[in-house]
């Protein structure tokens, strides 16, 4: 519980409770709705993928805020979010790159990037003595943000919207290249003795 709350109710203080939960079921949320998004792209159900990657992406941005603002960050948070941003973002690129909406290089320049952030992860839990954390940089969010934005443009373009989706892929992938570049010096100067 924040500091200084030892003077508020107890309604205040069983709300604040409740509401602490919030950011993690967000994420939480993110993850359930990944094979559903997914199974919608393979059906070309473009509608219904709009709206429910738009929420998921507001899912995104919420958690993190709420979990802030709130004073409620946990573990669990900090490695549920991530991995659901993984599994929808890797999932989402896959059925698109599947269905010839993009092209194969770009889902696995995306994939490639995750795994890279993965093994990175893991490295830094076998190959150090103490435990370090590896924060989002601002590549890897804006690399997210580029990401999803890539996504809504696919999608709004396969649902009749004739958008640029070409040339936006192409500034997806150069973020995502920076991003993964960004973690790997990041991993190598914080993994240095």
């Amino acid at each position: 519980m924040p500091h200084g709350w030892t003077r508020i109710s107890k309604k205040a203080r069983a709300l604040y409770c409740g509401l602490k939960h919030i950011p993690n079921l967000l994420s939480a949320a993110r993850v359930v709705l990944a094979p559903w998004v997914i199974v919608l792209l393979l059906r070309g159900d473009f509608v219904s993928v709009l709206w429910w990657f738009l929420f998921a992406a507001i899912t995104d941005a919420l958690d993190g805020w709420l979990a802030r603002r709130l004073r409620v960050e946990s573990a669990l948070g900090q490695m549920l979010d991530p991995v659901a941003d993984k599994l929808l973002l890797s999932g989402v690129f896959v059925a698109l790159a599947a269905i010839a909406a993009i092209p194969w290089w770009l889902a696995l320049l995306v994939l490639g990037r995750d795994a890279l952030i993965l093994l990175f992860a893991a490295g830094a839990l076998l190959f150090t003595k103490t435990r370090r954390r590896f924060p989002p940089s601002v590549w890897g969010k804006l690399s997210t943000i580029a990401q999803m934005g890539f996504v809504v443009a696919v999608v709004l373009d396969k649902a009749g919207f004739a958008l640029p989706v070409a040339a936006l892929g192409w500034v997806t992938a150069g973020v995502t290249v920076v991003s993964a570049v960004e973690y790997a010096r990041s991993f190598l100067v914080r993994s240095s003795p």
